[in-house]
């Protein structure tokens, strides 16, 4: 089981859109997915069609099952008409998902839970908070692979810099304990401008950094923000259009890291 998480610790860089749709695309894939909120915000859940309640901290602190916690999200708002060759769950999240760190003493507890979907699942996807804390630093400890989305602009690649040294920390941790370090499959441009200076410089600074990390960037279109109102994926909302082909260039890419 591949454990994904999306990080950035930058608000508004578009973490819980590539998520969901990261986590939906693969779904109609074939792969057995959990989408996991770990946002206190509960965006994630919102997006697929879900109602917020506090799934994560009663899996995490009052001990639930599994089978009590995890949703099944509507076809319509992930899929729409589409086969879904594999399946997609949800771990919800709301306000109380705030409170976790304060209440749990063992930084292991979300990848040994997790442990328990080995035979169930093939990929988790982690959408997270902006805001780093003791639950950031069991996300990093249950992930084997990370997605940092980021703005072309000074603040995002700002919280993208920070975001890579808690990275970089966490892997050298892992190492002293004899664990492989998390891998990057990618850094994710978001919202992009094309032909504007700052943005250019932005993903200039990008490739020179990650090199063959850096993937293409993610034009900015109105369709992202349509389709939120409806609280669908691109997939769903408008499978023919140029930006659902960007989407899932993406789930592709992310596919491809999954197996190389």
């Amino acid at each position: 089981m591949n454990v994904i998480i999306v990080v950035n610790e930058k608000g508004g860089v578009g973490k819980t859109t590539l998520a969901t749709h990261i986590a939906a695309g693969l779904a109609i894939k074939g792969f057995r997915t959990l989408m996991l909120d770990a946002d206190a915000q509960g965006h994630a859940t919102m997006s697929l069609g879900l109602t917020k309640e506090p799934g994560l901290y009663n899996l995490l602190v009052r001990e639930a099952e599994f089978e009590d916690v995890l949703r099944v999200p509507p076809l319509e708002n992930y899929a729409g008409g589409q086969t879904v060759k594999g399946s997609l769950y949800v771990l919800p999240s709301n306000v109380e998902t705030r409170v976790i760190p304060m209440v749990i003493s063992d930084a292991e507890l979300l990848k040994d839970r997790l442990e328990e979907l080995e035979k169930d699942m093939d990929v988790v996807v982690i959408d997270t908070s902006p805001t780093p804390s003791m639950l950031h630093a069991s996300i990093y400890i249950a992930a084997n692979h990370i997605v940092y989305p980021t703005e072309c602009e000074f603040l995002s690649l700002e919280g993208l810099a920070e975001t890579v040294k808690h990275t970089e920390a966490m892997n050298a941790d892992r190492k002293t304990q004899g664990r492989p370090g998390i891998t990057i499959m990618g850094v994710q441009p978001t919202l992009y401008r094309q032909n504007t200076n700052a943005h250019d410089y932005g993903l200039s600074i990008l490739v020179k950094k990650f090199k063959r990390f850096t993937w293409p960037a993610l034009p900015q279109r109105t369709i992202w923000v349509e389709r939120s109102w409806a609280n669908q994926t691109l997939f769903a909302y408008a499978p023919d259009h140029e930006a659902t082909m960007e989407a899932w260039a993406l789930v592709e890419r992310v596919q491809k890291g999954l197996v190389a």
